[in-house]
């Protein structure tokens, strides 16, 4: 399922594109303000934020300009009311990807964001794989190798490492790994099977000097990229 963020500060029209977001089958967070926005994205990862121009603590270009080093991959449609061609320039300047002009229709969105996705996928832009020039893991084809030899990782294991690679310096709590990893017979992992896992991850993957999982004492875990301590 495709996350979406709504940073709009029209309380109505946040509340209309939420609704018809989550209706089309998005999981859609919402936020009225780019403060907000930025917590929430500091929290999780998203495909796409749709993002207001003329937000009431700042604006829509410089909250863009902070998401992309963080959230490379995350897209970025701006709302606005704004359709002189400068506007449109910096806004792809910023790192969006596209823009529409308000007034516009809820089914006009929707379109553009699953042609959006849909051309992703048709691609190949929406790459599922991490390589950090030492580590490399193809989450789709299941393959994996460590300094060019390569690794042996059970389904188990790809799954918790894409679950973190896919939310770098985030704190993930053990409770939330519980609830989204499952083992081969999609039954749900116990405590000593997380466990169990993250310590053979950390065997395989790691050396002296390069940490990639930190562990936060009595919360969870956290995805430090090979430069943990």
């Amino acid at each position: 399922m495709k996350k979406i963020l709504l940073v709009e500060d029209d309380a109505l029209l946040n509340k209309t594109l939420t609704y018809n977001l989550i209706s089309e089958g998005y999981d859609t967070v919402s936020a009225l303000n780019a403060g907000t926005a930025a917590g929430v994205l500091a929290r999780e990862e998203y495909d796409l934020v749709l993002l207001d121009v003329n937000l009431p603590d700042g604006n829509g270009y410089d909250l863009c300009k902070l998401i992309k080093p963080e959230h490379p991959d995350t897209l970025v449609i701006f709302l606005t009311a704004n359709d002189q061609e400068s506007d449109q320039i910096r806004g792809y300047e910023a790192g969006a990807v596209d823009y529409i002009t308000k007034p516009f229709s809820v089914g006009a969105l929707l379109r553009k964001i699953r042609a959006m996705f849909a051309m992703l996928e048709h691609r190949g832009l929406a790459k599922d794989f991490y390589d950090d020039g030492r580590l490399f893991l193809d989450f789709s084809e299941q393959s994996a190798s460590l300094d060019g030899k390569s690794l042996t990782l059970s389904p188990m294991e790809y799954k918790m490492l894409h679950l973190f690679c896919k939310n770098p310096k985030q704190i993930l709590t053990r409770q939330r790994l519980l609830e989204r990893l499952w083992d081969a017979e999609e039954n749900y992992v116990d405590e000593h099977t997380l466990t169990t896992s993250v310590s053979r991850i950390r065997g395989k993957i790691e050396s002296e000097g390069n940490a990639y999982i930190k562990t936060i004492y009595g919360i969870g875990y956290q995805w430090m990229g090979g430069g943990g301590k």
